[in-house]
């Protein structure tokens, strides 16, 4: 890989390739550390299947003393909800798994409590009534597959499924998961590994080996988030919040534990890095084929980003939401055209897509902006604005 060294006025390195038509792009990186917006940062893009930016820059710890490097890699959180759905369209293109089929013909202990013809699709556009749990369990049970397992098989869903949608923040990994298990006898980490990642070789992981942790950059977490107002509102006006954010309590997770990156949380845990989001993204861009290697159908990227569901979100505060089988396709400030489709991760990580310019956008950070946050946004906006055009 070509490598361009750019030194901006603050001290800072900023590493990588940039090809010059995308050079305002490169500035806006720049300038997101000049702010002091980013501790650390990688961001990239792929167009037509080619690696058109890969920058990286700042440090990799919470002491700013390693350099955040070429190959280092941070939990995306929530932005690992793409690679999980693209794990169930693979089974989809296989014939594996039908949409529209109850997820109890995968998973007969699912059928408890009204759940028998829930069918498949609704897990994927979080509209399946199972956003959180209903008894307490600590963050620790996060790290045991069975047991969370077994307390969404045995739930009653919060609402009629289909009807409304909620964000399944940490259930989505779960239930998807357990198909991929049921389905295939492996967890959904490793189907991802074996049957995605390896294959093309892309650095992106659902449950991290302790040999990765030396090149693992830190989470450096929004300082005191949520604040005492903050909870006090949701424990006011935002009840589904509550249910889903503090039971258990995420904010009290240790997200740079070796027990919470091994783990395989496959709705919020997965670790890469820009480059690997964006490659991962051009899978689905590119129509289903990346590297000359045929991931999925074109039919199934197309039937993937069909609208499913919209409305107001009944767990978080914002509306409108529409989605897609996995991914979210509303969003004025992120999605680019009539084809874009992304999700994003707590704290701000991001992958966007367009199947249209076939472009993919990936970025990732270790500072955590939990409120109002434009890096990743100001980044897209710049990208289309160039590609937009052609």
């Amino acid at each position: 890989m070509r490598i361009i060294y750019f030194i901006m006025r603050t001290g800072v390195l900023i590493h990588g390739h940039c090809e010059k038509e995308f050079l305002p792009v490169k500035e806006i990186f720049e300038q997101n550390f000049k702010s002091g917006l980013e501790i650390g940062a990688s961001f990239a893009v792929v167009l037509r299947g080619k690696l058109v930016i890969d920058l990286w820059g700042g440090n990799s710890d919470v002491n700013t003393s390693k350099p955040w490097e070429q190959d280092t890699i941070v939990n995306v959180f929530s932005t690992t909800k793409v690679m999980t759905a693209i794990c169930i369209h693979v089974l989809v293109d296989k014939g594996l798994i039908d949409l529209d089929a109850p997820v109890a013909k995968y998973w007969p202990e699912f059928s408890q409590e009204g759940k028998e013809e829930l069918p498949v699709r609704f897990l994927l556009s979080h509209s399946a009534g199972l956003p959180g749990f209903d008894i307490p369990i600590i963050p620790e049970d996060l790290y045991d597959w069975n047991k969370i397992i077994d307390i969404l098989a045995s739930q009653k869903p919060w609402w009629t499924p289909g009807t409304k949608t909620g964000y399944h923040a940490v259930t989505f990994g779960y239930l998807l998961g357990e198909l991929v298990r049921r389905i295939t006898g492996m967890s959904l980490g490793n189907f991802f590994r074996e049957n995605i990642a390896a294959p093309l070789d892309i650095d992106f992981h659902i449950g991290l080996s302790k040999d990765k942790d030396s090149r693992t950059a830190d989470i450096i977490p929004h300082e005191n988030y949520p604040s005492r107002m903050l909870r006090l509102l949701i424990n006011l006006f935002f009840k589904n919040i509550k249910r889903v954010f503090f039971n258990p309590n995420l904010f009290n997770i240790d997200f740079n534990s070796r027990e919470c990156r091994a783990a395989e949380i496959p709705a919020s845990n997965g670790h890469g890095n820009a480059r690997s989001i964006a490659r991962l993204g051009a899978i689905l861009a590119n129509g289903g084929e990346l590297d000359n290697k045929r991931i999925l159908s074109y039919n199934t990227v197309e039937n993937a980003i069909e609208e499913q569901i919209k409305g107001r979100d009944v767990v978080m505060f914002y509306s409108p939401v529409k989605w897609g089988l996995g991914f979210g396709l509303l969003n004025k400030n992120l999605l680019l055209g009539p084809k874009s489709f992304y999700w994003s991760g707590a704290g701000g990580s991001l992958c966007v897509m367009d199947l249209e310019k076939r472009l993919s956008i990936g970025y990732a950070m270790n500072k955590m902006n939990m409120m109002k946050d434009t890096r990743a946004e100001r980044l897209t906006q710049a990208v289309w604005k160039i590609v937009g055009r052609k």
